[in-house]
């Protein structure tokens, strides 16, 4: 990872406008039709899984991913990662950093391999270094129409929350919310990300 010169990319203006602003946040909520992630996952793939290889592949080809602001500095990173939650036995939860890779059964492995050291140890995966991680908390219990996360200051990463799908005669959808950092990226980023993202999993071939 590098620090860059924000005055020298293309969020200087973002950078001056929101870096110091107290609430920085935005949040887009849209719905997603999931009926392929859905027959894929009675195939033996997880639902969430399947799902936050989508996110990795569409932010892996979009350029404001690889930059984040970080206290007031904006570092540029060289990889991405998904963070994705773990329940565990004590009804507690644990954070798990799964690397993004191209190759959808890599990640798969990883994501099994990961999520179930975070279940037995009870511990975080905490991946350090040159990824930029995108937060992503799935809440399968209910359905839910969106999602505000909290805001603390110093976790600026871009995060995904959605609960259970819903089934609709034959399709399913899923609303989903998507929270960023305005210094990282705009409203029509974020716009295009979920389009992209919708795209990705209507024609995901595993």
């Amino acid at each position: 990872m590098e620090e860059l010169d924000p005055k020298k990319t293309s969020r200087a203006a973002a950078f001056e406008l929101w870096m110091k602003a107290p609430m920085p946040m935005v949040t887009l909520v849209k719905t997603l039709d999931v009926t392929r992630l859905v027959r894929l996952s009675r195939r033996g793939l997880k639902f969430n899984m399947l799902l936050c290889w989508c996110i990795g592949k569409v932010a892996s080809r979009t350029e404001e991913f690889y930059t984040l602001p970080a206290g007031d500095k904006l570092i540029r990173y060289g990889n991405l990662a998904v963070n994705t939650v773990v329940a565990l036995a004590d009804s507690g939860i644990a954070t798990c950093d799964v690397p993004f890779s191209q190759d959808l059964a890599r990640f798969q492995r990883d994501y099994r391999t990961l999520t179930a050291r975070v279940r037995d140890t009870g511990a975080p995966y905490d991946l350090n270094g040159d990824y930029m991680v995108i937060g992503a908390s799935a809440l399968p219990q209910t359905e839910i129409d969106g999602a505000v996360n909290i805001y603390a200051g110093f976790c600026n990463n871009p995060f995904l929350v959605w609960g259970k799908y819903r089934k609709k005669l034959w399709r399913a959808v899923l609303p989903i919310s998507f929270q960023f950092h305005h210094t990282q990226m705009d409203g029509g980023h974020a716009a295009r990300f979920l389009e992209d993202l919708q795209e990705e999993i209507r024609t995901l071939k595993p």
